[in-house]
């Protein structure tokens, strides 16, 4: 099969030192509390239709939270209702494209969909089966950028997966790094311990495609107060009059990228050419 050729390798892989740091999820988780006070200072939603999906095994439990902070934005935020993320499987996908179709039959408008690491790889996926549909895509540390021996749970996803990376189709890895046809935000933390974060961030010069950095752990994005207040500037934005994402003053300094180069793998991403991730 061919694979694609801009795939960031196992030499990135989060050190063992990142991996035992991801115990720090527990203080993003801590740090949503106030959120849900501090929401109503933050851009309102106009009601439409957000599909939430969890990361690999992790099933709607783990993304309760944000979707109850997004439906109390002013959304109709919804779950997968497909059980535990165990890998890839055709069963899988075609349920994912089941649920995308159920819910905007349901409301007659375009639906957002919002994925947490391997979750965003398939929201990304979905979106670009499902383009008339599809209003805009958030990921959350997804590693849509990486091949699967740049990930941390490289070895259980291999185990546990009906279809094995190398069984997947190959159509579906052939794009899984393209951006697509709409507004495309990746939110990332260079402090990632679970996958690279360098697969994380896209390397599109398009206008509509950005990357925000929100630090923290990639077992706490989910909770991650900079996640929370990007995702709801996100989602904000009006269909056909989107933006990229300008914190306020303020807020500029939370959003900076202030890990070490030695301790996430280089200050750059080793596929931008220069470029930085």
């Amino acid at each position: 099969m061919n694979r694609p050729d801009d795939l960031i390798d196992h030499s990135h892989r989060p050190s063992k030192l990142l991996l035992m740091l991801e115990s720090r999820a527990i203080y993003d988780a801590a740090a949503m509390v106030p959120m849900f006070r501090l929401q109503k200072f933050l851009p309102q939603g106009d009601n439409h239709p957000v599909l939430v999906l969890p990361g690999f095994l992790a099933s709607s439990r783990s993304t309760r939270p944000l979707r109850k902070y997004i439906a109390d934005l002013g959304y109709k935020a919804h779950r997968w209702k497909l059980g535990y993320n165990l890998g890839y499987s055709f069963k899988l996908h075609y349920g994912m494209r089941e649920r995308v179709g159920e819910l905007v039959e349901r409301y007659g408008e375009k639906i957002s969909l919002v994925g947490w690491s391997l979750g965003g790889v398939y929201a990304r996926e979905l979106a670009r089966e499902m383009p008339d549909i599809v209003r805009q895509v958030i990921t959350l540390g997804s590693p849509f950028r990486g091949h699967p021996q740049s990930s941390n749970v490289h070895r259980i996803f291999d185990m546990i997966s009906e279809v094995p990376y190398h069984q997947i189709p190959n159509d579906f890895l052939q794009h899984m790094s393209d951006p697509p046809p709409f507004p495309t935000t990746a939110l990332y933390t260079r402090g990632d311990g679970v996958v690279a974060w360098q697969s994380t961030v896209e390397l599109s010069d398009r206008t509509d495609v950005e990357n925000i950095h929100v630090g923290g752990a990639h077992l706490g994005l989910g909770f991650n107060p900079r996640a929370l207040v990007a995702i709801a500037d996100r989602l904000a934005q009006p269909e056909g009059a989107w933006k990229p994402f300008q914190p306020r003053l303020w807020m500029k300094p939370w959003f900076d990228k202030w890990y070490a180069g030695w301790l996430v793998g280089g200050e750059e991403n080793a596929l931008a050419g220069g470029g930085g991730g």
